[in-house]
């Protein structure tokens, strides 16, 4: 998919938010969702979406949204550090199916780093335990303070 397009009703994150799919929650508010990454690229990988935008990207998104979105994106990162102890925190997103973008409703992702640890790459690899995400959401969560 290309950059411009319209906003699919029928995308995970869209059926996430109306409760039409599962998801591992971390942190919910009225305009935000964090959750799980099912297929994460290293422990407490964690997705950060707005609630109440039809943005497909970063580029389509209304200010106040981003805002709100950007807060919540430090808040849960702020968490994620806290819980799993990395070296670093990588917070990546993207725009365009040429970028890595697979789908299209406005998403961060918070990925873990360490030293001498490679990544696994997006959107590949073997889907999480869902046990173990659960688990792991809850020590997150504990940590947003």
């Amino acid at each position: 998919m290309s950059l411009d397009g319209t906003y699919d009703d029928a995308n995970v994150f869209a059926k996430i938010i109306r409760g039409e799919m599962p998801s591992v929650k971390v942190y919910e508010d009225d305009d935000v969702l964090a959750f799980m990454d099912v297929f994460p690229q290293s422990k407490g990988h964690t997705l950060v979406i707005p609630k109440r935008s039809k943005a497909r990207n970063l580029l389509e998104v209304e200010p106040e949204v981003l805002q709100t979105l950007i807060l919540a994106v430090q808040k849960v990162a702020k968490a994620v550090r806290a819980a799993v102890n990395p070296d670093g925190v990588m917070v990546g997103q993207y725009n365009g199916a040429p970028s890595g973008q697979t789908i299209y409703h406005l998403h961060f992702h918070i990925i873990p780093r360490w030293e001498g640890q490679d990544i696994k790459g997006h959107s590949h690899g073997q889907m999480a335990d869902i046990g173990e995400l659960s688990e792991l959401a809850r020590t997150i969560s504990a940590k947003l303070g």
